[in-house]
């Protein structure tokens, strides 16, 4: 299915799922009063129609959506199995459900647990029962032969075998592949002839860059009949980049990219950055005043180590620790180059004689990472992401596709953080694990993640 008919599927269901979690709310609270279920012993309720149920049910029409978005419930393929849909949604709703949770505690709102819980299980249950019903009723609708889009694939007989094969695997019947036409063979007067005779609505065109003035003929042609032309562009064979059409100043564009894009959970994933980092300076505060006072008090020197680390793309920003170290640290290290346990250009030195006493503390529950907190709020990192390293170290990548690692925000935790980093000594292992993470991000993954990192500090299993 092309982009712009995903784009107004999509908005469409937006509406309608909003509307099917503002409609669970509703029905959740008669469902309970019918069937006198309680959970807990229950708590005192409200009616329906009074404001806080009214005020929630219209934050669910905006919020359902974006959660839902958010879950890559809207970029499933066109024709999705169960379990495609089945699991972002079930993601979705428990945090839609727990979003409910929280502004219920904030707002002091009085809504049985009976309800909430039964809201959950509807709304799964609702937008799964929309989803399959809209599936069967559209393939009902194209296998009749007067809804599907017919098309004529023009290119050399490879070329339109291999579109062919593409369209076969996705088992989707809104289109109807109504002739092949060798363009190396056949001249293009025969094309309009049998787009006539076959009442060809698309001519989808794979013929590879070494074509371009027969492709300019055909664009020409199906121009003048009024017939859409579709143009593959896969004219280079890339490897890691995906592929998408956007315009710039009313230029079109192909953009290759192998970094995850700007969109709704990227959005998302920079508000609970601030969020969380805020949250957690303000809990956290007696802990970091803790931490300060005894770097303070347990050896001379400033209470905060600064130091120059590549950001995105590489550009160079301040990352602030608790020192952990003596000050002349840096000083030091070229004598203990020879003790470098980590293959590549990192430098690692377990049991490390340049930190002292208390920074060995701090280093084994992380929390001389505390201040980078105050990188996240200032936009410069990202609670997770890979970690950062000093610019100097990144100029002696001797792989350039180690590079893709900068790709992203650097995090305070990663895959690398919670995957045993002690135990991994090859350089080359930790941007595997860095680059698995860009590869196959979501919002889920960093969540995932995020809770992953807990255990790790609290059992003290940070830096040596």
């Amino acid at each position: 299915m092309l982009r712009n008919q995903r784009q107004i599927q999509t908005s469409i269901n937006k509406v309608l799922d909003g509307l099917l979690f503002a409609i669970s709310l509703w029905l959740a609270h008669q469902l309970r009063a019918v069937l006198h279920f309680e959970v807990f012993g229950g708590t005192a309720d409200i009616a329906p129609f009074e404001g806080a149920y009214v005020w929630i049910s219209a934050l669910l029409l905006f919020v359902a959506p974006f959660v839902l978005d958010t879950q890559g419930f809207y970029s499933r393929s066109a024709w999705p199995s169960h379990a495609q849909t089945v699991w972002p949604l079930l993601k979705a709703s428990v945090l839609i459900t727990l979003l409910i949770i929280t502004v219920m505690f904030a707002f002091k709102i009085q809504l049985t647990r009976s309800v909430i819980l039964i809201f959950t299980v509807l709304s799964i249950a609702l937008v799964w029962a929309k989803e399959e019903g809209s599936l069967r009723w559209q393939r009902r609708r194209l296998t009749s032969a007067d809804s599907q889009t017919r098309i004529i694939l023009l290119g050399s007989p490879e070329q339109t075998q291999n579109m062919l094969g593409r369209i076969d695997d996705t088992n989707d019947t809104s289109y109807r592949v109504v002739l092949k036409f060798n363009i190396d063979l056949e001249p293009i007067d025969d094309l309009l002839r049998q787009m006539h005779d076959h009442s060809a609505n698309v001519v989808l065109i794979n013929a590879g860059h070494t074509k371009f003035d027969k492709i300019e003929q055909v664009i020409n042609a199906c121009e003048l009949e009024g017939v859409e032309v579709w143009l593959a562009a896969d004219f280079f064979n890339t490897q890691i980049a995906r592929t998408a059409v956007d315009d710039f100043h009313g230029v079109p564009l192909l953009v290759f990219h192998s970094a995850p894009t700007a969109s709704l959970q990227g959005l998302a994933k920079q508000a609970i950055d601030f969020a969380g980092a805020l949250a957690m300076l303000v809990l956290l505060s007696p802990v970091l005043l803790l931490c300060a006072l005894l770097v303070k008090i347990t050896s001379p020197g400033p209470i905060l180590f600064r130091q120059k680390r590549s950001g995105i793309n590489g550009r160079p920003f301040t990352m602030y620790k608790f020192r952990s170290m003596g000050t002349n640290a840096e000083q030091r290290k070229h004598e203990l180059a020879a003790m470098n346990e980590m293959g590549g250009p990192v430098f690692k030195v377990a049991n490390d004689p340049r930190i002292t006493p208390i920074g060995r503390f701090l280093r084994r529950f992380s929390l001389d990472e505390l201040p980078q907190l105050f990188n996240v709020l200032k936009g410069a990192m990202s609670l997770v992401g890979p970690r950062p390293l000093p610019v100097d170290e990144t100029r002696h990548f001797d792989d350039l596709a180690h590079r893709r690692r900068l790709s992203v925000k650097p995090g305070l935790t990663c895959l690398w953080q919670i995957s045993g980093r002690n135990e991994i000594n090859e350089f080359s292992d930790w941007v595997r694990l860095d680059l698995e993470y860009i590869d196959n991000w979501s919002l889920w993954l960093d969540i995932k993640i995020l809770f992953r990192t807990i255990p790790v500090v609290f059992i003290g299993t940070g830096a040596k």
